[in-house]
């Protein structure tokens, strides 16, 4: 038996295990470690060698530790009352427009995105805060859950974002220039989220119901409030990018900035605190076992040549690019039916990238074709969150909505879900969308 037939084996037996709901991280210990043994028939020896030294690497990379500081951020901004602010201040920006508290919901989603980084905690957080108010105000449980669901992916576009640190670490890419990147996209699906909205209350008055204005002193009072969120996300960002700040540094500064803010606002106490730090803990804890288990597939399937051996043979097929490319789009829409984003980039870069870098796109260098590549990733993963039947964010929403059956929800995404592709078609026969960013800074 080759070494590539055992690598598609091995995966095939992971896809197997996911289908029955084993753990990701475990799921992917066990296929590692089947293909081991089995390129080295039953011997032990390779594979505890593999996975001692991959355990300590992971474990040891520096750049890594801007994970758990992102996620605390996000603990801060989610316990300390952050979120209220943001849905409050566009609440009173264009509240009082028919649909405008559902837009607001969206800006403020995409606003806590920028500081979150995480699509569930997005949604979780945002729901909490918006959803009893769009209820009360008479919006449709399709419009106010369908919105909540779909605006909450907007936590991993909009950066900082976990999914793209991980793929930065996993293709060696500058996490400055993703970050850069992903900026004018997230404004896209944000200002499509809108869109949809829009029509949605220009068809049925009904589902979004129009607000009395407020007066401009207590609009311009809500607006001030999250001016220091703002210049958090400005100084993580252009920090980033600019030179000043490595990632680890700018995470550091934009989690002691969330923790000071929320404090100085009175959300923030010592049993805020210790659920930030308990909750960030244990999202870094199942992360790093994820990383490990995404490690030892890795080192395995580079040992059976299987990934090698495939992007050779989509190279030498003749298949046009683009079919490739919308091959893999197909592929992650499908995956999002039984794992989450971070999963999904952990299982399938480490296949796809090599196919996707070995292709020609527009004549693009290796750098952009990485970036652009890595961004598009991450808008087809965030389909993979609301699309039915399985989307997290819509069990997410759904739970928080009494009264609002599963079925509603799981329509209400539809248009958002419209949206996206139309996005997704735009980014991949306009790269420039997401690059000129980072071309514009010197990239």
């Amino acid at each position: 038996m080759s070494g590539t037939a055992i690598g598609l084996a091995g995966f095939a037996g992971l896809m197997g295990m996911l289908a029955l709901r084993v753990h990701i991280g475990v799921a992917m210990f066990i296929a590692g470690g089947a293909i081991y043994l089995t390129i080295d028939d039953g011997q032990t020896a390779a594979l505890l060698f593999t996975l001692n030294n991959l355990a300590f690497a992971r474990l040891s990379n520096y750049d890594l530790s801007v994970i758990p500081l992102f996620l605390l951020m996000g603990q801060f901004a989610t316990h300390g009352g952050l979120s209220k602010a943001l849905f409050r201040a566009a609440g009173a920006l264009i509240g009082h427009w028919r649909g405008g508290l559902a837009m607001a919901s969206t800006a403020a989603c995409a606003a806590f995105g920028a500081i979150c980084g995480s699509s569930l905690a997005t949604a979780a957080t945002m729901g909490q805060v918006a959803l009893p108010e769009l209820q009360a105000r008479g919006y449709s449980g399709r419009l106010a859950t369908g919105t909540l669901a779909a605006s909450g992916t907007l936590g991993i576009l909009i950066p900082p974002s976990v999914p793209l640190v991980v793929y930065a670490v996993l293709t060696q890419e500058s996490i400055g220039k993703l970050f850069v990147a992903a900026v004018i996209p997230g404004v896209i699906a944000a200002l499509g989220y809108v869109a949809v909205i829009a029509l949605i209350v220009r068809r049925n008055p009904a589902a979004g119901p129009a607000s009395a204005p407020l007066p401009w002193s207590e609009r311009l009072r809500a607006q001030l409030g999250v001016l220091p969120v703002l210049l958090v996300f400005l100084v993580v960002i252009v920090g980033i990018y600019d030179g000043w700040a490595n990632p680890t540094e700018a995470a550091s500064i934009g989690a002691a900035a969330c923790g000071l803010i929320a404090f100085a606002s009175g959300g923030m106490r010592w049993p805020q605190l210790v659920a930030s730090i308990h909750g960030t803990a244990q999202a870094t804890a199942m992360i790093f076992v994820v990383l490990i288990g995404a490690d030892l597939l890795n080192s395995a399937l580079a040992v059976s040549q299987m990934p090698v051996e495939l992007a050779a043979w989509v190279r030498d097929s003749g298949m046009p690019p683009m079919l490739v490319l919308f091959s893999i789009i197909g592929i992650y829409i499908l995956l999002g039916c039984v794992m989450d984003s971070l999963a999904m980039i952990l299982l399938t870069i480490p296949i796809f990238y090599p196919v996707v870098m070995g292709l020609d796109f527009f004549g693009m260098d290796a750098t952009d074709k990485s970036v652009w590549f890595g961004i598009l990733a991450l808008m087809v993963v965030e389909i993979g969150l609301v699309h039915p039947p399985v989307g997290m964010n819509l069990y997410v929403i759904n739970r928080l909505a009494r009264g609002v059956p599963m079925r509603e929800t799981a329509w209400g995404v539809m248009p958002f879900l419209a949206s996206d592709l139309l996005r997704i078609l735009l980014i991949v026969f306009v790269p420039g969308i997401c690059l000129w960013l980072v071309h514009a800074f010197g990239g």
